[in-house]
């Protein structure tokens, strides 16, 4: 079955639980705009990263979602997951747009890239506040920064232990440098094209973003890597952060 098959069974399922509460059912991501998903690692770089980047995400707006909603939604689970859709975010209809200062950067995610599939579009009249992304963009940045110094101490200077630590990091540092390039243009959700941007932005060599984007979904590099690759990524984080903070007086 095709991916538009696989989201209308979806349709149908929730519509047999929920039925004239399912006010709109969304799909978003790459996907939503007709995008093919990265192409997966083969062998050895296959992770559970690059799976789940692969299954189709979906937003279903419901007017109101009892316990029995959920354990319904939850005996089908298995079988989307077989179709290859994520498991859908469900957000009661009251939810979405007070919540957008709360989650600027996942909503905001997901109005910039989405199709609505079923339903009236939730979007229409939603934005996010472009300071709200900058804050989240800032907690985001100084929380990796904080765990990256944190993780390269816990390595006692090993450096299997720092090739580890960079693979684990990079899908993270891929979301965050997606988050801020949000601060001033809209993205698909391409993290290597905000890479070269974040790049150009901060005045840093060629890859040097670019390269750790590219390990998601890749599971182990040499040590002999990961010794050339953290000294231009830690830089290339302490300059996203001073960057976010002061990107306001910008604004």
């Amino acid at each position: 079955m095709s991916i538009r098959d696989n989201v209308r069974t979806l349709e149908q399922d929730l519509r047999e639980i929920c039925g004239a509460r399912l006010q709109s059912l969304v799909v978003y991501g790459q996907r939503a705009l007709g995008n093919p998903p990265a192409e997966e690692p083969s062998g050895k770089e296959r992770s559970g990263h690059a799976k789940h980047d692969a299954s189709v995400r979906t937003l279903a707006i419901v007017d109101g979602l009892s316990v029995s909603d959920l354990r319904s939604c939850a005996k089908l689970t298995a079988s989307w997951h077989d179709r290859g859709l994520a498991t859908p975010l469900m957000v009661a209809a009251h939810e979405f747009g007070q919540s957008l200062d709360a989650f600027p950067l996942e909503f905001g995610a997901i109005i910039a890239d989405h199709v609505v599939v079923a339903g009236t579009n939730p979007f229409e009249t939603l934005s996010v506040d472009t300071l709200d992304v900058r804050r989240a963009c800032e907690v985001q940045a100084r929380s990796h920064l904080l765990h990256l110094r944190e993780g390269f101490l816990e390595t006692r200077g090993h450096p299997g232990a720092l090739a580890l630590l960079i693979v684990e990091s990079a899908p993270a540092f891929a979301g965050l440098i997606t988050s801020v390039a949000r601060l001033e243009r809209p993205v698909s959700g391409d993290a290597a094209a905000a890479a070269r941007h974040a790049e150009r932005t901060l005045g840093l060599a060629p890859g040097a973003i670019g390269d750790i984007v590219a390990l998601v979904g890749v599971t182990e590099i040499s040590s002999a890597k990961a010794e050339r690759l953290f000294p231009p990524y830690f830089d290339a984080v302490e300059r996203l952060v001073r960057y976010v903070d002061g990107w306001s007086t910008r604004a």
